[in-house]
This record gives structure tokens, C-alpha cells and sequence, in this order.
């Protein structure tokens, strides 16, 4: 089993696949001031951020002023790590920005050092919240891309974006690591398959973390098997932080392992399922459960 590190944005994964048969095969996979929110710094950073700067186009979605970013702003100028000072303010967020200036600092230099020297973060569409802090001459921005999961009453919808992106990709052959795959049949969903997802998912998002390995000690082909689906063969993709369908399917697709399972011709079911756990390490857990029945 192999579990990939988390990316910067992106959740970690893992693969597992069973064979029905004599053998078994693992694929991996202090007390604050109030906050101090500057109006000319948001419209400094908006206009700058609307033009675009070097070689990047204006982004048009507009910054959102949050009090849990100006606290963290605010623990940051008291020498917080930004992890530590997100964890202080109650922010989760799957990406973050910040910066610190010192000096005879306006609002529209920070605007001009952001375009100058951090132009790819200022005109990131998907960074949307501001938080910032000034002491004196000294400014601490942050910009953050907000932790928004799907509600669990879009969970229908969401395994058919899954179903449907996971079957877009097996139309097409690719490499996976080293192995070349041609193209696959689609999957079909199962309602069976989609129970033991669901079971993995919560439990991993209740006790934050992520195996396949459950804490009874069973393991993918167990949990299937309790849900009465009479199997040939067996796999397992899971992942945790990915909020949408479309990252979580990429990321599997990037990695070697879990890009085989999903594009292997001896699954034709799948089921999917997320649980989120907002106190949890990573927030949203993933499972990708893949079948042939017997």
C-alpha cells in the first residue's frame, strides 16, 4: 500500500485492489484586539487584482472580507505560523497567502508590491478571502481559498459527477505511471458498492485519518463483502481535502496506483461516497469503491 503526501491544496489519496483468488494484490495508493479591516486596502487589492498584472489576466471574482482572516493577521504579526494562526481563528481553508510589510506602507503599495511580486497570488480566482492586520507602518495580508465541501444532500449528485468524470476517463487510453491502458468499458453504479464507501468514508472522517485498513482491522474486500455484494474482484481509491468531484478524480488520475484501479478493465461497478468532519485533520474523506460481481 502506498499513501501519496498531501500536495499544497491538495488532500492525500490511497489505492488498494484485490484479486479473488489464492493471491491477494495491494496497489497503492492571547487575546486580540478587534480586528481592524482596512475598506482602501480591499479596494487597492481589488483593483490591482481586476487589471491583472505581468503575465496574468485579471481575475474577476471578487475578494470577500472575513473577520477569522484579519484574526489571523493579527496572530501572525505576533509571530504565529499561518497553520497555527488558521487553527487559532477557526479558519480552514484548502490554500492560503500571506505576506508581511514593513515601512512607510500605504494600502495601494501593498496593492503594488502584490502586482509586482506576487501577481500570481493577487489574481488566483480561487483565493476569495481577505484577512489583514496593520501595526504602525506594518501590514499582514492573507488570502485564502475557503474549505466549502458538498452538502451531504448533494451526495446523489456528486457520485455522478464522480461515476461520470471516472467513465469520461476510461474512454480514453492513457499511461498510469509506467503502465499503459487502452480504454475500459464504463462503470456502472452500484447501490452496494456505494454502502461500503459510505461506511469507510465516516469512519475515517470521524476519527481523522486515512487507510484502507478500518479500525475493526477489515479491510476493503471485508466491507464489501458485508453488504452482501457476491464479488470476483475488489478495489479500493480513497483521498481526503479535495471539496469537488472534478479535483478529487484528477488526483486520482495523477497518481500511478490509483490511476490503474480506476481505469483497470476488471472493474465494471463502482460506488462512491464522502464524509465530511469539519474538526477533522482534512475536513472531507473520499472512497472509491470498484467491483466485478461474480
Amino acid at each position: 500500500m502506498i499513501v501519496n503526501p498531501a500536495q499544497r491544496g491538495k488532500g492525500p489519496m490511497c489505492a488498494l485492489r484485490f484479486s479473488l483468488g489464492p493471491a491477494l494484490l495491494m496497489l497503492a495508493g492571547a487575546c486580540l484586539a478587534a480586528p481592524q479591516r482596512s475598506d482602501e486596502l480591499l479596494a487597492a487589492l481589488t483593483a490591482a487584482r481586476s487589471r491583472g498584472c505581468a503575465a496574468q489576466p485579471g481575475a474577476q471574482a471578487r475578494l470577500r472580507p472575513v473577520a477569522q482572516l484579519d484574526e489571523v493577521a493579527q496572530h501572525m504579526a505576533r509571530r504565529a505560523s499561518p497553520a497555527e494562526a488558521a487553527k487559532r481563528a477557526g479558519y480552514r481553508s484548502t490554500r492560503i497567502f500571506v505576506m508581511s510589510m514593513s515601512g512607510h506602507v500605504t494600502p495601494a503599495g501593498v496593492a503594488r508590491t502584490m502586482a509586482d511580486k506576487y501577481c500570481k497570488a493577487l489574481t488566483d480566482p480561487g483565493l476569495t478571502d481577505m484577512g489583514s492586520h496593520r501595526e504602525g507602518e506594518s501590514y499582514w495580508l492573507v488570502l485564502a481559498s475557503p474549505f466549502t465541501p458538498p452538502p451531504q444532500s448533494a451526495a446523489a449528485s456528486v457520485a455522478g459527477q464522480v461515476l461520470m468524470l471516472t467513465n469520461d476517463a476510461r474512454g480514453q487510453s492513457r499511461n498510469c505511471g509506467n503502465r499503459f491502458f487502452g480504454t475500459s468499458p464504463p462503470l456502472r453504479p452500484n447501490p452496494l458498492l456505494d454502502r461500503a464507501a459510505a461506511a469507510h468514508a465516516r469512519e475515517m472522517a470521524q476519527h481523522s485519518y486515512m487507510e484502507h485498513k478500518g479500525r475493526d482491522g477489515s479491510g476493503p474486500a471485508d466491507r464489501v463483502t458485508r453488504t452482501g455484494y457476491r464479488w470476483r474482484s475488489v478495489g479500493e481509491n480513497i483521498a481526503s481535502g479535495q471539496t469537488t468531484a472534478e479535483q478529487v478524480v484528477q488526483q486520482w488520475l495523477r497518481s500511478p496506483d490509483h490511476c490503474a484501479n480506476l481505469m483497470s478493465p476488471s472493474f465494471v461497478e463502482m460506488g462512491l461516497a464522502y464524509a465530511v468532519n469539519a474538526n477533522s485533520d482534512a475536513g472531507i474523506y473520499w472512497v472509491q469503491q470498484l467491483g466485478r460481481p461474480r
